[in-house]
This record gives C-alpha cells, structure tokens and sequence, in this order.
C-alpha cells in the first residue's frame, strides 16, 4: 500500500470533511433562527383570530353590561348628592366608584377587540331565551324613565326609599345578567370580571336591605 507524503493532497482529502463540518453548525443556527421567528409570527397571530367577534357572547355582554351599569351610576350619584342618610350616601359612592371602573375595563376590551362600544343588535341578543327578559326595551333590573324622574325629584325619606328600592332591583337583574356571561364566556377576562360584579353586588345587596328595613322602620 502507497501512502501520499504530498502536503497538498492531505489537504484535498480533508477538504470535504472540514467543509461538511462547517457547514453543520451554520444549518443549526438558520433553523433556529427560523424556528424562533415562526414561533413568534404565530405568537402574534394567534390572538388575532381568537379575539371575540362583534356577535359574540363576550361582546354582547360587555355592552349590555356597560349600559346596565351607566343607570346604576346615574341612581347612585343622584342619591350621593341628596341622600341625608350617611350610610346610604357611602353605599351610592361605592357603587358609584366600582361600577364606573368597570365600565372602564369592558370599553377597554372593545378596543382591543376593534370593536364599537354599541351594536345593532337588540339588549340580550348574546344570552339564549332572553327575549322575556326584555321590558319596554328595559334590560333585567333597570328602572324605568318614570322611575328615574320620580328618583330625581324626591328627598328625604321618600328619596332613600327609592333609591335602595330601584337599586335592589337593579343589582338582581345585573347578578342574573353576569351568572350567565359566566356560564356562556370562554375569555377570561370577561370571566373575571363577571364573576367580580356577581361577588360585589351580592354583598351590597345585604347592605341595601339592612339599609331599606332601616329606612322603612324611621
């Protein structure tokens, strides 16, 4: 057997492996690269098409929502400024506060969706078998322009009295409302904000009827 002592022809003969070699770490950073910027253009398309629709449940609800919440606001800032009783002036500040907060996050998310504030569709489109629910276009729980008018003009005894009594009203119509956004919603968010409204308003509810016994009994 002949073994070349040419210098050159050894570098020849290991051209191709030293090649091959470098060649191997070069493919695994590309693929890398790759990988990690496939993985980020799916990242960012993903909650693109996950985003809510404009006929969803999670829309709907937060539109409705932010409507029912707008009245009890309005009740409880009329209450805040005429109300003589400090209990019930605390009670309408807080619901006040809270509710206005939350009205916040749920046009908050409308944007991010791309979504109006509003829809054409009618109050309660989003909940099955709601159409019952509906009164004079009235959504569970809210009062009635007459009702606000009578709330407006009253003081006193009578202005507490109605004010905890409408707001009774519009805390169980608004619990019903979020207990289904909740069993309906498969977005977190809307989840925890849902469940948050059920929590708070169950707990003024106690408050506005020790608050109502009070009231009546003076």
């Amino acid at each position: 057997m002949t073994v070349s002592t040419n210098p050159g022809a050894a570098a020849d003969a290991a051209a191709p492996t030293e090649t091959h070699r470098s060649r191997g770490p070069l493919w695994a950073a590309l693929a890398l690269i790759l990988g990690v910027a496939l993985g980020i253009g799916i990242g960012l398309s993903i909650p693109h098409f996950t985003k809510p629709g404009d006929d969803s449940v999670e829309a709907g609800f937060l539109r409705d929502m932010s409507t029912h919440h707008a009245q009890a606001v309005e009740m409880s800032m009329i209450a805040h400024q005429k109300s003589d009783d400090a209990e019930i002036v605390y009670v309408a500040n807080d619901i006040a506060l809270t509710q206005h907060g939350q009205i916040g996050y749920m046009q908050a998310w409308l944007r991010d969706w791309d979504l109006s504030p509003t829809s054409s569709q009618e109050p309660m489109a989003w909940m099955p078998n709601s159409a019952g629910s509906i009164v004079n276009g009235l959504m569970p729980g809210m009062a009635t322009p007459e009702q606000l008018t009578k709330l407006r003009a009253a003081s006193g005894k009578e202005l507490n009295t109605e004010f905890l009594t409408l707001m009774r009203q519009h805390h169980l119509g608004g619990i019903h409302m979020a207990q289904e956004a909740v069993k309906l919603s498969d977005n977190k968010d809307v989840d925890w904000i849902a469940e948050s409204m059920v929590k708070s308003q169950q707990t003024e509810l106690g408050l506005i009827d020790d608050l109502l016994k009070k009231v009546q009994a003076s």
